[in-house]
């Protein structure tokens, strides 16, 4: 078996990121194992890759969060993304932070509604893009280094370079 992988991921999310980022990992049998653990709340991701390093020896872990649209739902994200700043640095591996601020789903009504078709594709594409990354970072990382400086976006269409 080559990596092994962690999901960790909300039952606060309004749409399944797991199953995408599954959906790329069955691409990789063989190469990629990898383990989901399901947490209440996006504060709760830390701890639960944590965990994951610790008891299935994750070589990377990718967080799948939904940020609500209020500010508590902002610093809360903001509290996570630190958290998972600190679990990274203290095992040396890579956590891919793969969160979709619900507000994101934000169309372009006047009422400001989320529309939820853009949403769902916005998440469903972030977490395809960043399970990709993931492999490619444990795999073949030359495939991101020729990337760099090409305004690579996941989730939005990419934003191109700037010629200097």
């Amino acid at each position: 078996m080559g990596f092994i992988i962690g999901i960790v991921d909300t039952m606060f999310a309004r749409y399944d990121m797991a199953k995408d980022v599954i959906n790329v990992f069955e691409e990789y049998t063989g190469v990629i194992k990898y383990f989901r653990y399901t947490v209440p709340g996006i504060k709760d991701l830390p701890v639960g890759c944590k965990k994951l390093f610790i008891e299935k020896k994750c070589d990377l872990i990718l967080a799948l969060g939904m940020p609500g649209p209020v500010e508590y739902d902002k610093v809360s994200a903001k509290t996570a993304s630190d958290g998972l700043m600190m679990v990274q640095v203290e095992f040396g591996k890579h956590i891919l932070e793969v969160f979709v601020h619900e507000d994101e789903g934000i169309g372009s009504s006047l009422d400001g509604s989320i529309d939820k078709d853009r949403l769902s594709n916005v998440m469903s594409r972030r977490a395809e893009s960043h399970a990709r990354n993931a492999v490619n970072l444990l795999v073949d990382p030359k495939k991101l280094e020729d990337k760099a400086g090409t305004g690579v976006r996941q989730g939005y269409p990419d934003a191109g370079s700037i010629k200097w």
